[in-house]
């Protein structure tokens, strides 16, 4: 069977940032799909921080938040001084809502921000299986809710406000737009960007027969993070959580980043497909030869950085 070093269509430097990865998780302790899950985090997180740095921001602080009764870190970044409001992107990091966090997705963040001129605010929201549906989801909604009333306060304006993510930040991005268009219409989003995200509940499309294994993200890690994040069967059929299912009329102009060597290929074709039919303007960034979580390789391969650049003008365009 392929995987991502033998199969030909892997772009090289996607192969050489995957070899890299794997040599430097040789140096932590195995991560395990069973729970508990504070050993697994630990070592994913580790990994992850390994690959820390990113263009320096005008100004990088934490702020505590108070939503639904909790007090949610959110990392801010400002990538230039300005004297005005300035448009915001709420970037939801992805991790399979079961790990990672403001710190290892703080580079993507801070590519963002260089790449548009936006400043970007990463709330770090509840982790399954501790919290399941819909609480993430909920969570980040009232992020955007509070960020559309007091905004201001921290240098924001929420009338350029856009909710972006990747993976299982991508789906939260898009459930909390539809929770938004439901609950709370006077909230107004300029966008929604969204990284190869995980939009159904179902295994069995021809991406996840075709890349089950060998690609990083497979079908195997799929299951644990559906069963860890919606452990009630008839949660995965919610269109919050399984976005493709909904009614995406309404919605705000779309980016979305495709990988094409993923599990959740299928499924991001799938939803540009009925965004379109539902009258959402989309933009799609296809990268061929790259997998799933490949923005984490900034600085390292070029795919990535030409998505962050793309990503980058669309958001100057929407956000403007």
């Amino acid at each position: 069977m392929p995987d991502a070093q033998t199969d030909p269509r892997t772009d090289p430097e996607m192969a050489a940032f995957q070899a890299m990865m794997d040599a430097r998780a040789k140096d932590f302790p195995p991560i395990r799909m069973e729970r508990p899950f504070d050993a697994a985090r630990a070592s994913n997180d580790a990994l992850n921080l390994t690959l820390g740095g990113g263009p320096g921001m005008a100004e990088s602080r934490d702020i505590w938040l108070p939503v639904r009764g909790r007090r949610i870190a959110c990392r801010l970044h400002r990538p230039v001084a300005a004297e005005g409001p300035m448009p915001v992107l709420i970037y939801l990091h992805g991790g399979g809502w079961v790990w990672n966090s403001i710190d290892t997705h703080d580079r993507t963040m801070r590519q963002y921000a260089a790449a548009s001129g936006c400043a970007v605010l990463g709330p770090d929201y509840a982790l399954s299986p501790e919290a399941v549906f819909p609480q993430a989801l909920e969570e980040c909604a009232g992020v955007a809710r509070l960020v559309a009333a007091r905004g201001g306060e921290w240098g924001l304006d929420a009338a350029r406000m856009v909710l972006g993510g990747d993976s299982a930040g991508a789906n939260l991005a898009l459930g909390a737009a539809l929770l938004l268009r439901e609950q709370a219409p006077e909230v107004t989003l300029r966008g929604l960007l969204l990284g190869y995200g995980v939009y159904d509940s179902r295994l069995d499309t021809p991406s996840y027969e075709e890349f089950a294994t060998g690609y990083g993200l497979t079908r195997e890690r799929m299951r644990f993070y559906w069963d860890a994040y919606a452990p009630q069967q008839a949660d995965r059929f919610n269109p919050f959580a399984a976005p493709l299912r909904a009614d995406l009329r309404g919605l705000p102009p779309v980016h979305m980043t495709l990988t094409e060597l993923d599990v959740l290929a299928s499924e991001n074709f799938a939803m540009a497909e009925r965004l379109r039919a539902a009258g959402v303007a989309v933009e799609e960034a296809l990268f061929p030869g790259t997998v799933h979580g490949f923005l984490r390789a900034g600085g390292h391969v070029g795919a990535a950085d030409r998505a962050f650049a793309k990503a980058g003008e669309w958001l100057r365009r929407v956000a403007a």
